[in-house]
């Protein structure tokens, strides 16, 4: 019986054979009466029954079948003669992988708090709601690269330490080999990245656009996928300092074209969730709603987890200019009532998430694009339009979340983005291979960034963003 391979629990389900003998390994979820263990090893969020003859299984093992335990079972699939599954092992052999001691395993088969799981984010996945969220990422991955893969887009691996700052924010991790307690000076005293590894100050990426754009010049449309990091000390629910970004570039794409493929987008990674996670969907859909009932009736959710991400995948993205929705939050019941934390008083105002839900929640009941931003509050890179005012910038604003992706066309044009860049004080040394793509060849293009761990938060219903991504990376905290 040593010999027999093991099958996932997920392929016993999916496809029971009445009868055959398999091997199932796992992890211990509950052992009961000496007698019915529940397995699960990670490939689906059920888990599988073993019926142990306790009166012919040696005292010692069974006193190791405890939660958290490894084991292997060995034994013929039988219908399952309780509730709550179709089949079940009928166990005739039991080994013990690894122990786990009962007394000090933090995991008990009882509803642990989101808080005390971060503390035990190498522990967590063996839990129902992150072995899900795991589950639901890796599908997520998997859909971005076939979205990208089907249309004809090149994947381009983008630098993750640059010399540049795509936001101009500021907020960036410094990389250097230099001795912090006595960094080489200059003659002004200052210090001299010009003994550093790289000869000049470097910085982990914000973003891989910059470095993407000068791919799509070659190969028209190509899609980055990594890491970025933000020194941004915000404790919020909805920041990371380390987190991951798909950064689509395309060639001879205007900013209409850039709002088409972002809602496919979106909405092609929303239905491969719906078609290819329904057990995970269900159970966080399940989870999401027991969790409302504890909430006051003014902050629930008025629609369920599955509803939303339906509602996204069926709904055509309402499309309006920044000053359409201006007009709107301007004469809005919450800003006439002061509502809003931050109101609208004028053209201009950088809008906040409470304002982006309201249009998408509220008002239009629906996803929302909104596009041509005041200049001033966007991007240098972002193309401007012919009123002097704005720019070619496009957000899309989801339910619960608010903005997911934000992008814009391109400044193609040489002589005004060389204009933006002094008038914002970037210093050109920095970015004369950037202004070169509009010396050589220029074209119109367009782009937009999507955060991934917002994408899991959307599709899973968490709320906090620590809870989408392994081993989240905030201030003061850099744990695992």
């Amino acid at each position: 019986m040593k010999d027999l391979k093991r099958t996932k629990i997920k392929e016993l389900l999916d496809a029971p054979i009445i009868g055959k003998k398999v091997n199932v390994k796992g992890w211990v979820r509950t052992f009961r009466n000496n007698q019915f263990i529940a397995i699960n090893d990670g490939s689906t969020i059920n888990n599988i029954q073993g019926v142990v003859d306790f009166e012919n299984t040696d005292e010692k093992t069974l006193k190791r079948i405890t939660t958290g335990a490894c084991i292997s079972i060995t034994g013929d699939l039988a219908e399952s003669k309780g509730k709550g599954q179709s089949v079940e092992v009928i166990v005739e052999n039991i080994e013990i992988l690894g122990d786990a001691d009962p007394e000090k395993y933090p995991l008990q088969p009882k509803k642990h708090s989101l808080e005390f799981l971060r503390e035990i984010a190498h522990l967590r996945v063996r839990t129902n709601t992150f072995s899900a969220i795991y589950r639901i990422r890796h599908a997520m991955i998997f859909a971005v690269h076939k979205f990208f893969t089907e249309r004809g887009f090149y994947n381009v691996h983008t630098p993750i330490i640059t010399g540049s700052d795509a936001e101009g924010a500021g907020e960036m991790f410094r990389v250097t080999t230099l001795d912090p307690l006595n960094p080489a000076k200059d003659e002004d005293g200052n210090v001299n990245y010009k003994e550093d590894f790289f000869g000049k100050e470097t910085n982990l990426t914000v973003s891989g656009q910059l470095e993407g754009e000068t791919a799509c010049m070659g190969l028209s449309e190509i899609y980055t996928f990594g890491p970025t990091f933000r020194a941004e000390n915000s404790n919020t629910s909805r920041h990371l300092a380390e987190f991951w970004m798909i950064e689509p570039e395309m060639a001879f794409y205007d900013i209409n074209d850039n709002m088409d493929l972002a809602e496919a987008f979106v909405k092609y990674l929303v239905n491969y969730a719906l078609d290819n996670c329904a057990d995970d969907l269900t159970f966080l859909n399940q989870r999401a709603l027991d969790d409302e009932k504890t909430k006051p009736q003014q902050e629930r959710n008025e629609l369920s987890l599955l509803e939303r991400l339906r509602f996204v995948a069926e709904n055509d993205f309402e499309r309006i200019t920044y000053t359409e929705a201006i007009d709107i939050l301007k004469n809005s019941k919450p800003n006439k009532k002061k509502k809003f934390q931050y109101l609208i008083e004028e053209w201009g105002a950088d809008l906040q998430s409470e304002h982006e839900r309201f249009l998408v929640e509220k008002h239009f009941k629906k996803p929302v694009i909104l596009y041509n931003y005041p200049k001033d509050i966007k991007a240098f890179y972002m193309r401007q339009n012919d009123d002097g005012k704005t720019v070619a910038a496009m957000d899309v604003l989801f339910p619960g979340i608010g903005e997911i992706i934000g992008g814009s066309q391109r400044e193609e044009r040489y002589n005004l983005l060389k204009q933006r860049i002094d008038e914002i004080g970037i210093p050109e040394k920095d970015l004369w291979w950037y202004l070169d793509l509009r010396k050589f060849g220029s074209a119109p293009h367009s782009g937009f960034g999507l955060g991934f761990e917002r994408m899991i938060q959307f599709v899973s219903g968490m709320t906090n963003i620590r809870d989408v991504i392994p081993f989240p990376r905030t201030p003061d905290n850099a744990e695992f």
